[in-house]
Protein backbone atom coordinates (compact mmCIF):
# COMPACT_ATOMS: atom_id res chain seq x y z
CA UNK A 1 0.00 0.00 0.00
CA UNK A 2 2.92 2.36 0.71
CA UNK A 3 5.74 0.85 -1.36
CA UNK A 4 6.26 4.12 -3.23
CA UNK A 5 6.43 6.22 -0.03
CA UNK A 6 10.04 6.97 1.06
CA UNK A 7 9.35 6.55 4.81
CA UNK A 8 7.46 3.97 6.82
CA UNK A 9 3.75 4.43 7.49
CA UNK A 10 1.97 2.73 10.37
CA UNK A 11 0.32 3.00 13.75
CA UNK A 12 3.69 2.32 15.37
CA UNK A 13 4.67 5.96 14.79
CA UNK A 14 1.71 7.44 16.66
CA UNK A 15 2.98 9.26 19.71
CA UNK A 16 6.38 10.02 18.11
CA UNK A 17 7.78 13.32 19.37
CA UNK A 18 10.09 15.46 17.23
CA UNK A 19 12.16 17.92 19.26
CA UNK A 20 13.36 21.21 17.82
CA UNK A 21 16.91 19.97 17.26
CA UNK A 22 15.50 17.01 15.27
CA UNK A 23 13.12 18.96 13.04
CA UNK A 24 13.59 20.05 9.46
CA UNK A 25 10.64 22.48 9.50
CA UNK A 26 7.72 23.37 11.73
CA UNK A 27 4.22 23.95 10.36
CA UNK A 28 1.80 25.99 12.44
CA UNK A 29 2.52 25.88 16.14
CA UNK A 30 2.35 28.47 18.93
CA UNK A 31 4.30 31.16 17.05
CA UNK A 32 2.25 31.03 13.84
CA UNK A 33 -1.12 32.74 13.59
CA UNK A 34 -2.46 31.34 10.29
CA UNK A 35 -3.00 27.59 10.65
CA UNK A 36 -6.03 25.34 10.14
CA UNK A 37 -7.34 22.00 8.98
CA UNK A 38 -10.76 21.55 7.40
CA UNK A 39 -12.75 18.73 5.84
CA UNK A 40 -15.72 19.65 3.65
CA UNK A 41 -18.26 17.34 2.04
CA UNK A 42 -18.94 17.99 -1.64
CA UNK A 43 -21.09 16.55 -4.43
CA UNK A 44 -19.32 13.79 -6.36
CA UNK A 45 -19.03 15.84 -9.54
CA UNK A 46 -17.19 18.67 -7.76
CA UNK A 47 -14.18 16.59 -6.76
CA UNK A 48 -11.23 15.37 -8.82
CA UNK A 49 -10.36 12.19 -7.00
CA UNK A 50 -6.90 12.10 -5.36
CA UNK A 51 -5.95 15.52 -6.70
CA UNK A 52 -3.30 17.22 -4.55
CA UNK A 53 -2.65 20.96 -4.75
CA UNK A 54 0.06 22.97 -2.99
CA UNK A 55 -0.49 26.73 -2.61
CA UNK A 56 2.79 28.34 -1.60
CA UNK A 57 6.25 26.84 -1.07
CA UNK A 58 6.45 23.06 -0.93
CA UNK A 59 8.38 21.27 1.82
CA UNK A 60 11.57 21.18 -0.24
CA UNK A 61 11.36 24.96 -0.75
CA UNK A 62 11.00 25.92 2.92
CA UNK A 63 14.06 27.15 4.79
CA UNK A 64 15.26 24.47 7.25
CA UNK A 65 14.62 25.23 10.91
CA UNK A 66 11.81 27.70 10.23
CA UNK A 67 8.17 27.89 11.31
CA UNK A 68 5.56 28.47 8.62
CA UNK A 69 1.85 29.14 8.11
CA UNK A 70 0.06 25.92 7.28
CA UNK A 71 -3.38 24.81 6.24
CA UNK A 72 -4.81 21.57 4.93
CA UNK A 73 -8.20 21.63 3.21
CA UNK A 74 -9.68 18.25 2.32
CA UNK A 75 -12.78 17.80 0.16
CA UNK A 76 -14.57 14.45 0.35
CA UNK A 77 -17.54 12.89 -1.44
CA UNK A 78 -19.51 9.67 -1.29
CA UNK A 79 -23.05 8.34 -1.02
CA UNK A 80 -22.83 8.27 2.80
CA UNK A 81 -20.70 11.40 3.20
CA UNK A 82 -22.73 14.19 4.72
CA UNK A 83 -22.09 17.49 6.46
CA UNK A 84 -22.60 15.92 9.89
CA UNK A 85 -19.52 13.75 9.32
CA UNK A 86 -17.10 16.56 8.46
CA UNK A 87 -15.79 17.08 11.99
CA UNK A 88 -15.29 13.36 12.52
CA UNK A 89 -13.36 12.90 9.27
CA UNK A 90 -11.38 16.05 10.04
CA UNK A 91 -10.22 14.69 13.40
CA UNK A 92 -8.70 11.69 11.60
CA UNK A 93 -6.16 14.06 10.00
CA UNK A 94 -4.44 14.11 13.41
CA UNK A 95 -4.35 10.32 13.59
CA UNK A 96 -3.26 9.67 10.00
CA UNK A 97 -0.51 12.32 9.93
CA UNK A 98 0.99 10.64 12.96
CA UNK A 99 1.15 7.32 11.09
CA UNK A 100 3.91 8.85 8.94
CA UNK A 101 7.42 8.24 10.23
CA UNK A 102 9.03 11.51 11.24
CA UNK A 103 5.90 13.62 10.84
CA UNK A 104 4.37 14.83 14.12
CA UNK A 105 0.87 16.30 14.38
CA UNK A 106 -0.56 17.89 17.53
CA UNK A 107 -3.90 19.55 18.42
CA UNK A 108 -6.77 20.39 16.07
CA UNK A 109 -8.68 22.97 14.08
CA UNK A 110 -6.91 26.36 14.29
CA UNK A 111 -4.37 25.17 16.90
CA UNK A 112 -2.47 22.59 14.84
CA UNK A 113 1.26 22.11 15.29
CA UNK A 114 3.30 19.85 13.00
CA UNK A 115 6.98 19.04 12.66
CA UNK A 116 8.88 17.15 9.97
CA UNK A 117 12.09 15.45 11.08
CA UNK A 118 15.42 15.97 9.34
CA UNK A 119 15.79 12.22 8.94
CA UNK A 120 12.50 11.75 7.10
CA UNK A 121 13.13 14.79 4.90
CA UNK A 122 16.52 13.42 3.89
CA UNK A 123 14.94 10.05 3.07
CA UNK A 124 12.60 11.71 0.56
CA UNK A 125 9.63 13.09 2.48
CA UNK A 126 10.22 16.43 0.78
CA UNK A 127 6.83 17.27 -0.73
CA UNK A 128 3.30 17.74 0.56
CA UNK A 129 2.20 15.60 -2.37
CA UNK A 130 3.80 12.58 -0.69
CA UNK A 131 1.87 13.34 2.52
CA UNK A 132 -1.30 13.81 0.48
CA UNK A 133 -0.92 10.37 -1.12
CA UNK A 134 -0.60 8.75 2.31
CA UNK A 135 -3.64 10.58 3.68
CA UNK A 136 -5.77 9.68 0.67
CA UNK A 137 -4.95 5.99 0.97
CA UNK A 138 -5.52 5.91 4.73
CA UNK A 139 -8.83 7.75 4.51
CA UNK A 140 -10.17 5.46 1.79
CA UNK A 141 -8.91 2.35 3.58
CA UNK A 142 -10.23 3.19 7.07
CA UNK A 143 -13.35 5.09 5.98
CA UNK A 144 -14.56 3.25 2.87
CA UNK A 145 -17.68 5.42 2.61
CA UNK A 146 -15.32 8.10 1.20
CA UNK A 147 -15.39 7.51 -2.53
CA UNK A 148 -13.58 10.63 -3.69
CA UNK A 149 -11.04 12.84 -1.93
CA UNK A 150 -8.89 15.79 -2.90
CA UNK A 151 -6.50 17.81 -0.76
CA UNK A 152 -5.06 21.32 -0.79
CA UNK A 153 -1.99 22.23 1.28
CA UNK A 154 -1.43 25.93 1.99
CA UNK A 155 1.81 27.60 3.07
CA UNK A 156 1.37 30.96 1.34
CA UNK A 157 0.87 33.44 4.24
CA UNK A 158 -1.82 35.56 2.58
CA UNK A 159 -3.79 32.60 1.29
CA UNK A 160 -3.49 30.80 4.64
CA UNK A 161 -4.93 33.82 6.44
CA UNK A 162 -7.77 34.12 3.93
CA UNK A 163 -8.66 30.43 4.20
CA UNK A 164 -8.37 30.51 8.00
CA UNK A 165 -11.18 33.08 8.09
CA UNK A 166 -13.33 30.72 6.04
CA UNK A 167 -12.36 27.77 8.24
CA UNK A 168 -13.38 29.60 11.42
CA UNK A 169 -16.84 30.21 9.95
CA UNK A 170 -17.16 26.47 9.30
CA UNK A 171 -16.09 25.62 12.86
CA UNK A 172 -18.57 28.12 14.29
CA UNK A 173 -21.43 26.76 12.17
CA UNK A 174 -20.71 23.23 13.41
CA UNK A 175 -20.58 24.37 17.03
CA UNK A 176 -23.87 26.24 16.68
CA UNK A 177 -25.64 22.97 15.82
CA UNK A 178 -24.68 21.54 19.19
CA UNK A 179 -25.95 24.41 21.30
CA UNK A 180 -29.24 24.12 23.13
CA UNK A 181 -29.40 20.33 23.59
CA UNK A 182 -28.92 19.17 27.22
CA UNK A 183 -27.40 15.98 28.62
CA UNK A 184 -30.73 14.92 30.10
CA UNK A 185 -32.43 15.23 26.71
CA UNK A 186 -30.67 12.16 25.29
CA UNK A 187 -30.31 8.50 26.28
CA UNK A 188 -26.90 7.97 24.72
CA UNK A 189 -23.51 9.61 25.06
CA UNK A 190 -20.47 8.87 22.89
CA UNK A 191 -16.89 7.98 23.70
CA UNK A 192 -13.65 8.55 21.80
CA UNK A 193 -10.25 6.86 22.16
CA UNK A 194 -8.50 8.46 19.17
CA UNK A 195 -5.82 9.95 21.45
CA UNK A 196 -4.89 6.81 23.38
CA UNK A 197 -1.65 6.51 21.40
CA UNK A 198 -0.56 9.70 23.19
CA UNK A 199 -2.51 9.17 26.42
CA UNK A 200 -3.18 5.44 27.04
CA UNK A 201 -5.49 6.01 30.03
CA UNK A 202 -7.57 8.73 28.41
CA UNK A 203 -11.09 8.23 27.10
CA UNK A 204 -13.35 11.13 26.13
CA UNK A 205 -16.99 11.14 27.13
CA UNK A 206 -18.92 13.28 24.65
CA UNK A 207 -22.33 14.62 25.66
CA UNK A 208 -24.60 17.36 24.31
CA UNK A 209 -23.05 19.76 26.82
CA UNK A 210 -19.48 18.45 26.63
CA UNK A 211 -17.37 18.28 23.48
CA UNK A 212 -14.46 15.90 23.14
CA UNK A 213 -11.38 17.36 24.85
CA UNK A 214 -9.84 18.32 21.52
CA UNK A 215 -12.80 20.62 20.93
CA UNK A 216 -13.42 19.11 17.49
CA UNK A 217 -16.10 16.45 18.06
CA UNK A 218 -19.58 17.30 19.29
CA UNK A 219 -22.35 14.93 20.38
CA UNK A 220 -23.79 15.16 16.87
CA UNK A 221 -20.39 14.32 15.36
CA UNK A 222 -20.07 11.35 17.71
CA UNK A 223 -23.51 10.07 16.73
CA UNK A 224 -22.67 10.27 13.04
CA UNK A 225 -19.29 8.58 13.48
CA UNK A 226 -20.65 5.70 15.56
CA UNK A 227 -23.36 5.11 12.95
CA UNK A 228 -21.05 4.84 9.91
CA UNK A 229 -18.12 3.15 11.71
CA UNK A 230 -19.54 1.23 14.70
CA UNK A 231 -16.26 -0.61 15.36
CA UNK A 232 -14.15 2.55 15.17
CA UNK A 233 -12.57 4.69 17.90
CA UNK A 234 -15.78 6.71 18.41
CA UNK A 235 -18.48 4.61 20.03
CA UNK A 236 -21.89 4.73 21.65
CA UNK A 237 -22.25 4.91 25.46
CA UNK A 238 -25.55 4.09 27.12
CA UNK A 239 -26.04 7.02 29.48
CA UNK A 240 -27.37 4.93 32.36
CA UNK A 241 -28.41 6.25 35.75
CA UNK A 242 -27.56 9.80 36.78
CA UNK A 243 -25.47 9.39 39.94
CA UNK A 244 -24.81 13.09 40.48
CA UNK A 245 -26.53 15.77 38.34
CA UNK A 246 -24.35 18.58 39.73
CA UNK A 247 -20.95 16.94 39.18
CA UNK A 248 -22.13 15.17 36.03
CA UNK A 249 -21.64 11.51 36.86
CA UNK A 250 -23.51 8.80 34.97
CA UNK A 251 -23.31 5.05 35.54
CA UNK A 252 -23.00 4.25 31.83
CA UNK A 253 -20.13 6.71 31.36
CA UNK A 254 -18.29 5.26 34.38
CA UNK A 255 -18.61 1.74 33.01
CA UNK A 256 -17.51 2.68 29.49
CA UNK A 257 -14.45 4.61 30.67
CA UNK A 258 -13.43 1.79 33.01
CA UNK A 259 -13.60 -0.71 30.15
CA UNK A 260 -11.77 1.50 27.64
CA UNK A 261 -8.94 2.39 30.07
CA UNK A 262 -8.44 -1.22 31.24
CA UNK A 263 -9.69 -0.32 34.71
CA UNK A 264 -7.24 2.55 35.23
CA UNK A 265 -10.02 5.16 35.43
CA UNK A 266 -13.11 3.86 37.24
CA UNK A 267 -15.19 7.01 37.72
CA UNK A 268 -15.62 10.24 35.76
CA UNK A 269 -17.49 13.36 36.83
CA UNK A 270 -17.87 15.46 33.71
CA UNK A 271 -18.27 18.83 35.41
CA UNK A 272 -15.72 18.77 38.20
CA UNK A 273 -12.31 20.33 37.83
CA UNK A 274 -9.95 19.14 40.54
CA UNK A 275 -9.59 16.96 43.58
CA UNK A 276 -9.85 18.29 47.13
CA UNK A 277 -8.83 16.03 50.04
CA UNK A 278 -12.02 16.74 51.96
CA UNK A 279 -14.24 16.09 48.94
CA UNK A 280 -13.88 13.08 46.65
CA UNK A 281 -13.93 14.26 43.04
CA UNK A 282 -13.12 12.41 39.83
CA UNK A 283 -12.49 14.88 36.98
CA UNK A 284 -12.41 13.87 33.33
CA UNK A 285 -8.98 12.94 31.99
CA UNK A 286 -7.20 14.86 29.22
CA UNK A 287 -5.13 13.83 26.23
CA UNK A 288 -3.06 16.92 25.43
CA UNK A 289 -4.97 18.51 22.53
CA UNK A 290 -7.10 20.76 24.74
CA UNK A 291 -7.44 24.49 24.14
CA UNK A 292 -7.52 25.66 27.77
CA UNK A 293 -6.74 24.56 31.31
CA UNK A 294 -8.66 25.41 34.47
CA UNK A 295 -6.66 25.73 37.69
CA UNK A 296 -7.47 26.45 41.33
CA UNK A 297 -6.47 29.78 42.92
CA UNK A 298 -6.52 29.19 46.71
CA UNK A 299 -6.01 32.86 47.60
CA UNK A 300 -9.47 33.70 46.26
CA UNK A 301 -10.99 30.19 46.37
CA UNK A 302 -11.66 30.48 42.66
CA UNK A 303 -10.90 28.95 39.30
CA UNK A 304 -8.63 30.50 36.67
CA UNK A 305 -8.65 29.54 32.98
CA UNK A 306 -5.64 29.88 30.68
CA UNK A 307 -5.77 29.21 26.95
CA UNK A 308 -3.08 27.71 24.77
CA UNK A 309 -2.27 31.05 23.15
CA UNK A 310 -1.30 32.77 26.42
CA UNK A 311 2.51 32.95 26.56
CA UNK A 312 3.12 34.45 30.00
CA UNK A 313 2.97 32.94 33.47
CA UNK A 314 -0.44 32.76 35.09
CA UNK A 315 -1.26 33.96 38.61
CA UNK A 316 -0.12 30.63 40.06
CA UNK A 317 3.36 31.26 38.64
CA UNK A 318 3.13 28.60 35.93
CA UNK A 319 2.86 28.98 32.13
CA UNK A 320 0.37 26.99 30.05
CA UNK A 321 3.06 24.53 28.91
CA UNK A 322 3.97 23.47 32.45
CA UNK A 323 0.36 22.98 33.47
CA UNK A 324 -0.33 21.08 30.26
CA UNK A 325 2.44 18.60 31.12
CA UNK A 326 0.85 18.05 34.53
CA UNK A 327 -2.74 17.58 33.39
CA UNK A 328 -2.34 15.77 30.04
CA UNK A 329 -1.47 12.16 29.31
CA UNK A 330 -4.69 10.60 30.60
CA UNK A 331 -4.09 11.52 34.22
CA UNK A 332 -7.10 12.09 36.44
CA UNK A 333 -6.18 15.53 37.72
CA UNK A 334 -5.41 15.97 41.40
CA UNK A 335 -3.55 19.27 41.58
CA UNK A 336 -4.49 20.82 38.26
CA UNK A 337 -7.73 20.44 36.39
CA UNK A 338 -8.73 19.28 32.97
CA UNK A 339 -9.69 21.71 30.26
CA UNK A 340 -12.85 23.75 30.28
CA UNK A 341 -14.43 24.34 26.85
Amino acid sequence: MFEDIPVDVGVIYEGERIRRQQMHVELGGPNIEAKFEVVKSRPMDEIEDEKITVIGPDLQDLEPGGSYPYGIWIDVAGKEVEEELEGVIERRVHEFCNYIEGFMHLNQRYDIWLRLSKKSFERGLNSFKVIGKVLHRLFKSDLPFIQKIQTTFVTDPDKAKEMLDEAVKIYEARDARARGLKDEDVKEFYGCTLCQSFAPTHCCVITPQRYANCGAISWFDGRAAARVDPKGPIFKIQRGECLDPFKGEWSGADQAVKERTMGEIARVQLYTSQHKPEQELFPHTSCGCFEAIAFYIPEVDGIGVVDRGFKERTVNGLPFSTMADATAGGRQGRRLSRLIH
